[in-house]
């Protein structure tokens, strides 16, 4: 019995996609010398109309061709001239131009643009729900690749940045406690950066460059908002807290060291105790203290 061979699911990943078209410069020259051209053509049809001339189509037919292969290139755009379905390069430099008659021409864009992503809802490193958006600056770098790599390559810039954006919310944290990792709320920069590298990795394919991203909108999503806030308000409270003793212990510290230093009372163990919790009672107290005259002893 033969074996049947399963076809392999080539390519795998956006570095093994079949796509060997880049951009080239089109063969143009400078409008004018096709107005100079275009005039020789009419006076050509004058001088044929008024002799009755048989070849009276010949300037008829170069004007036509002349006047339809004439392109204007604004700043900011380009024109992709294609040739009977195939490419044949890009006009990119601003101005008046004359290209290949029986041509196509699409206009590209290569200004800086930007939008903004949806809030998308991902869970983070730790499985809480939250609430992201960014905000993507880009531009087309590949005019060639652009128009045709790519079915849509605005759709294609859109559709990718909110995936790199799930990708890069899930793996990280909201918040860290610690102190010692990255966050989505603690490391935005560090977040922002390493969207930016995964997202231009994944519209490389259609010519386009991401020049910036930011994070726009970073919350916890709504149905527990309420509790994370409880809980960074705890946290708050404890940080606060271990402050709070941390000076208060240096405190004491420093008013037992001085009084022995400078010999101004001798304390045993038991006063010592006494006046270190005192201390401590009104150091880390929230409320202040209010003095009490001992006029005993602590030994009776």
């Amino acid at each position: 019995m033969s074996t049947i061979e399963l076809p392999t699911a080539q390519p795998v990943g956006h570095q093994g996609v079949r796509v060997d078209i880049s951009e080239r410069r089109a063969f143009a020259i400078t409008g004018w010398i096709a107005v100079a051209v275009l005039a020789g053509c009419l006076a050509g049809m004058v001088i044929s109309s008024e002799h009755g001339h048989a070849w009276l189509w010949a300037p008829i037919l170069v004007f036509v061709l002349v006047v339809s292969s004439l392109v204007i290139v604004t700043p900011g755009q380009t024109s992709v001239v294609q040739f009977f379905g195939s490419y044949v390069g890009t006009v990119r430099p601003p101005g008046f131009w004359w290209v290949l008659p029986f041509t196509v021409r699409r206009r590209v864009s290569v200004r800086v643009r930007n939008f903004e992503t949806n809030h998308l809802k991902v869970n983070d490193a730790d499985g809480n729900p939250v609430e992201i958006a960014a905000i993507v600056v880009w531009q087309v770098a590949d005019t060639a690749k652009s128009t045709y790599a790519v079915d849509n390559y605005r759709d294609f810039v859109a559709v990718q940045s909110e995936s790199a954006l799930r990708h890069v919310a899930t793996s990280h944290p909201y918040d860290d406690t610690t102190g010692a990792g990255t966050s989505l709320r603690g490391s935005t920069d560090v977040v922002a950066a390493g969207l930016a590298l995964e997202l231009a990795q994944r519209v490389v394919i259609a010519g386009v460059e991401i020049v910036e991203v930011r994070i726009s909108h970073l919350a916890y999503a709504p149905e527990i908002a309420q509790a994370m806030l409880r809980r960074q308000q705890a946290n708050a409270v404890v940080a606060a807290r271990s402050r709070i003793v941390e000076g208060a212990v240096g405190m004491v510290e420093l008013a037992l060291n001085r009084l022995t230093e400078n010999g101004v009372v001798t304390l045993d163990e038991e006063r010592t105790a006494a006046m270190v919790s005192n201390l401590m009672v009104v150091l880390c107290g929230d409320q202040p203290p209010t003095p009490i005259v001992n006029t005993g002893s602590l030994y009776t």
